[in-house]
């Protein structure tokens, strides 16, 4: 018999807390005090809860020789890349002598550019910021002077005035090469779908979409993308249609800043247009959805648990040599062709 999956009330029994305060707590929550998150975290690691089942609890919230940081405003659930890139970081500073805390920023921290209750910055030796993409509330980290790494960041940060290490997947290129094939296969109206202001590797795979267009010759026409403030995004369950069913035409091919939107529009676009024969959709993460959606998705995967080390890496490297230049270095990811844009490869 298959093993049954761990739930929100499975954690909650376990403390002896309601359903909600569990919730509350995983989801960063303002008015849940920082033990109880604390608690509710370490348990969500011993029950294998989701995204926190790549986590080793003996290694979490606990003493060692040495302590970094994880700070974040939102944790990476199972659909985002996050989860297996924080495995490999958690295993490779663990296997070095350093523990890993998790911080979740709330919104009145990000608002009044404070740092969260239970962040002693005395007893930090690194800082990874993950989904992190406020630039003040950024600067703020950076200004604390602790050796600190961005796993992407924010989009309009300038790199040299920006004191951090800034560690990417390759966006531009593979986005580049995914519109080029599209392009190259007939599919000459296109739109790009996301906030290309949300994040830098939303940004750069924006860049790269453009560049395509600008190689061909095909002026980028917005009235066939959607590029809203990223809040917006599947505000209502209802807002993909409606974009939708606002725009004049639809182009004949979709390229999606990541996959969750890619197979959001899918399902919006299945009541309008057959997929792949009327227009086709491409997305980012090779998220595990994307082979799962039908027709399965054509995406870029990103090799997660690999930057995950490399993160690591590089904040240890800049722990022990704190003078030395700040990088930035991206990690090869690789396209790949599914069904739901048959005619390229």
């Amino acid at each position: 018999m298959a093993k049954e999956k761990v739930t929100i009330q499975d954690i909650a029994d376990a403390l002896g807390i309601s359903r909600n305060t569990a919730s509350k707590a995983l989801n960063g929550s303002n008015n849940i005090p920082d033990e109880t998150r604390n608690k509710v975290i370490k348990k969500a690691i011993e029950l294998k809860y989701k995204q926190f089942a790549f986590m080793e609890t003996d290694n979490l919230l606990s003493r060692n020789s040495g302590n970094i940081a994880l700070l974040t405003e939102n944790l990476p659930d199972t659909f985002h890349f996050g989860s297996t890139l924080i495995s490999g970081l958690e295993k490779h500073i663990s296997a070095e002598g350093y523990n890993l805390s998790i911080h979740i920023i709330r919104d009145n921290e990000k608002e009044s550019l404070s740092l969260p209750n239970n962040f002693d910055t005395s007893n930090v030796d690194g800082i990874i910021c993950i989904e992190l993409f406020n630039l003040e509330y950024s600067k703020l980290i950076t200004s604390l002077d602790i050796p600190t790494i961005f796993i992407d960041c924010s989009a309009h940060v300038c790199y040299p005035e920006f004191q951090a290490d800034v560690l990417l997947m390759e966006n531009e290129h593979s986005t580049y090469q995914l519109t080029k094939k599209l392009i190259d296969a007939g599919y000459t109206t296109l739109g790009f779908i996301g906030d290309y202001n949300h994040c830098k590797s939303f940004n750069e795979r924006w860049a790269g979409f453009n560049r395509a267009l600008t190689e061909y010759g095909i002026q980028l026409d917005r009235s066939k993308c959607i590029l809203d403030d990223d809040r917006q995004f599947f505000s209502s369950p209802a807002w993909a249609d409606d974009k939708l069913s606002n725009m004049n035409e639809l182009p004949s091919a979709f390229v999606c800043a990541n996959d969750y939107i890619a197979v959001s529009f899918m399902k919006a676009l299945k009541n309008k247009r057959s997929i792949p024969n009327d227009i086709v959709i491409c997305g980012f993460d090779n998220a595990p959805e994307s082979s799962i959606v039908e027709p399965h998705l054509t995406t870029v995967h990103i090799y997660s648990n690999e930057m995950g080390i490399k993160a690591a890496e590089m904040l240890l490297s800049r722990i022990h040599n704190p003078k030395q230049p700040y990088q930035v270095t991206h990690i090869y990811t690789k396209p790949i062709i599914r069904e739901s844009t048959p005619h390229i490869s």
